[in-house]
């Protein structure tokens, strides 16, 4: 297949676009530099220049694909209302070229459904609808499209995608322990994160985008909960540092933008992702990747 993938050239989109090649596949990927678009070439895949602004080229490179991946989004915490209408807009536009050819469109989302007391299944639903919503509301708009001649799968994806050279959440928790000589947790610590390797989670949207069914919501997750209180000490055991307790009124003031989802408790279940892909994780636990020093030099 002919694959569009945006975010090609970004932690799980690199990893996705090996595993892609690995398989057969022809990539094309979005690249907003000239960094990415030689990272991409020197891969085999095909560079597409542009943005997640630019909807005309967007919708160009989807409307010449087998299908799309869809995995780049605007991490900008400081305006996140316009990184939803933007990610909105871009999700709108290239489903709009798809709709009646029945061509896959896989889009990344997340596991925060407001379940509680549970694991996250695939069948719990996304609460988010409209542009103002999370992620602005892609999943449920990307699945509304099962009716309207569209293959749309959602890829829900754990907090922590892991592995080496990781510079996402676990990265930023490993340098604020390493800037405060210690390392935190919010509360009792009871709280959980999903994890997943980023290989496993690679494998996983290769498959889905072979097999999945229109509307599968997929879950991204080897390990369906980790205690945060688990995290921080296996941080503070890797750095040397001590594993403190931070009240949750201090949160926002010790860990900054991530404490909003450091607090947040995700447990998720991959059962049924693993049954109708035949996925099996494979790759090192969270635990594993901290104390083979994944995180040792993250700044």
């Amino acid at each position: 297949m002919r694959v569009f993938v945006t975010g090609a050239s970004g932690w799980i989109g690199s990893a996705v676009t090996d595993e892609l090649l690995s398989q057969g596949h022809k990539v094309v990927g979005l690249a907003r530099s000239d960094e990415a678009a030689a990272a991409l070439d020197a891969k085999g895949a095909v560079a597409h220049r542009g943005s997640l602004d630019d909807l005309d080229s967007l919708a160009a490179a989807a409307e010449a694909a087998d299908g799309v991946i869809h995995l780049a989004f605007k991490h900008d915490f400081s305006d996140y209302v316009g990184a939803g209408h933007s990610e909105h807009a871009a999700v709108l536009r290239m489903l709009d070229v798809l709709e009646g050819s029945d061509r896959p469109f896989l889009v990344a989302s997340g596991l925060a459904t407001g379940v509680t007391g549970r694991a996250v299944t695939e069948e719990d639903a996304s609460p988010f609808h409209g542009a103002d919503s999370m992620r602005g509301g892609s999943e449920n708009l990307a699945l509304s499209y099962a009716e309207r001649g569209v293959r749309p799968v959602a890829l829900r994806f754990a907090p922590t995608v892991h592995g080496m050279r990781d510079h996402g959440f676990t990265a930023q928790l490993t340098k604020i322990a390493r800037e405060r000589g210690a390392a935190g947790y919010i509360g009792d610590g009871s709280t959980h994160w999903a994890a997943v390797h980023r290989s496993d989670a690679a494998r996983m949207v290769r498959l889905g985008l072979e097999k999945a069914p229109a509307g599968a919501r997929l879950h991204a997750v080897a390990e369906s909960g980790l205690p945060s209180r688990e995290i921080a000490a296996a941080i503070g055991d890797q750095l040397g540092v001590p594993t403190v307790s931070v009240a949750p009124e201090e949160a926002d003031a010790h860990f900054g933008w991530i404490g909003r989802f450091f607090g947040m408790d995700i447990v998720a279940s991959s059962a049924h992702t693993r049954e109708l892909l035949d996925w099996t994780p494979t790759g090192p636990t969270l635990f594993e990747d901290i104390a083979a020093g994944a995180y040792a030099l993250t700044q």
